[in-house]
Parts: C-alpha cells; structure tokens; sequence
C-alpha cells in the first residue's frame, strides 16, 4: 500500500529532507526514490531531487518505493547467555544462528538465509541477554550505532554488592573508562532491587566495567530497549523480522 502523507509544514521543504524527518529513509534514499519516478505530490510525478514540498500538499510514495524500502534484511533477536552478537571466534555460537523457521516468532513469508550478512546494530556480550538488532541496512546502521547517534538504550541489572546513594551517583557521572570520560547515565535503584541503567552510548563491557568501579559485580545483565524499540513479549531465544513501522520510529528518533 502506498505511502501518503500531507506536509502541514510553515514553510516550503525540500522533499528528501522532509522524509527523512518523517523516518521514512535517508535523504539519499529520498533522492534516490525520486529519480526514478516513485514519488509524487497532489498526484503529480517528481524528478527534481531539490524540489520542494509546499504547506497543504500532499506527498506520496508508491508500492514500488515502499517495497525497496523494506528490501533490506532487518530481524530482532531476544538474545540468550552464551551467544556471541557478532563474529564467532573458536568454538563461539553466533546470534544469527538462532534465525530458523522453528525459533521464529510470529509469521513471516520469508527466513533470511544463512549465507546473509547481518551485522549487530549494538552489540551484546556473550554473557548478557535480551533485545538484539541483526541487519543488513545501512541506513538503520547509520541510525544506531553512528558516532552521532543519540539513540539510548535500555537495561535491567542485577548485582552483587551494596547499592546505596553515593554508588548510584557516581554511576551516573564521574566514572571514566580507558582514560576517557563517560556520558551521563541514568541510573535507578528498581523495585526488585535490579539497576535500571539507560545509555547513550556503548563501550565495550560498559556496565560490567561501570560496576566493577563502584565495587559491585553483575550477575544479570537483559538489555529491554533501544530507543523506541523494546523487547516487550519476544521469548528468549526466538526472533522475528522488524516491521516498516518500527523501522521509521528508530529512524525518525
């Protein structure tokens, strides 16, 4: 189904930079989309990549634009202990293994195969679990895991160690890692007495290491969300493909 929308801007805006703001794709893509006649406005065909939309005018995309924008393989994976997200080394089991027509959850008309090349967008460490993102776009990539990404994500801790106010306060800023300083971090103390850590940005073992300086050590580490994306319902150790929607939401955020 094609994809319309009316611009309710205040001002004329050039057509690719409006669909990238709306998490449609990236102004390459828009560009990309244009030159080969699949989008139009009030009805009319565009092919001038600098054209601009005007406050009233209704924009849209066809089927084929919608379906090349969909085309690139993207699966969210509830990621269990012992899996590695990325390359496997020795006797390592990669995430991507998991992607079988019995592990799937959900419907899909299509398994990707094992030959395809998914990469992690934010990696998990062989020792945590939970919401894991394979794809092969690198617009998403981009998005995610960019040096300017602003993306946070979401984790559920478990710990060993005396959580008080100095500790949680020094966890959220102060800490440096490698000689450099972290970014702020929201840190909460849950009901269930687990640590709510929310980051936005993802060194190597971060938490693990972020704890180890305050004296506490994780037995449990479940990564719940990346931006608006969220494990929700996902059973560990299954997965199923992302959505268009959930794709322009990461995107637009």
């Amino acid at each position: 189904m094609a994809w319309s929308r009316k611009y309710d801007g205040p001002e004329p805006q050039r057509v690719n930079k409006w669909l990238a703001q709306q998490g449609m794709c990236s102004r390459r893509e828009a560009e990309a989309l244009i030159e080969q006649g699949l989008v139009s406005i009030n009805g009319q065909r565009i092919n001038d990549v600098g054209r601009k939309i005007e406050p009233g005018q209704t924009l849209t995309l066809n089927d084929k634009a919608q379906g090349q924008l969909g085309s690139a393989v993207t699966v969210v994976i509830h990621k269990p202990v012992g899996l590695v997200s990325a390359q496997p080394e020795g006797d390592q089991i990669p995430a991507a293994r998991l992607i079988r027509a019995d592990t799937l959850f959900g419907k899909t008309d299509h398994i990707p195969g094992s030959r395809l090349s998914l990469a992690p967008l934010g990696r998990l460490d062989q020792d945590s679990r939970g919401l894991l993102i394979l794809s092969e776009d690198g617009v998403l990539a981009k998005a995610l895991i960019g040096p300017e990404s602003p993306i946070d994500k979401e984790y559920l801790v478990a710990v060993k160690g005396r959580v008080n106010r100095d500790v949680i306060s020094k966890l959220r800023h102060g800490l440096e890692l490698d000689g450099r300083q972290l970014k702020p971090a929201k840190v909460t103390l849950e009901p269930d007495d687990r640590l709510k850590f929310i980051l936005v940005e993802g060194r190597n073992r971060q938490i693990r290491r972020m704890c180890e300086l305050v004296g506490l050590e994780v037995t449990d580490l479940l990564r719940v969300r990346i931006g608006p994306l969220r494990l929700g319902d996902l059973p560990e150790g299954q997965w199923r493909p992302m959505t268009a929607a959930e794709r322009a939401a990461l995107l637009a955020a």
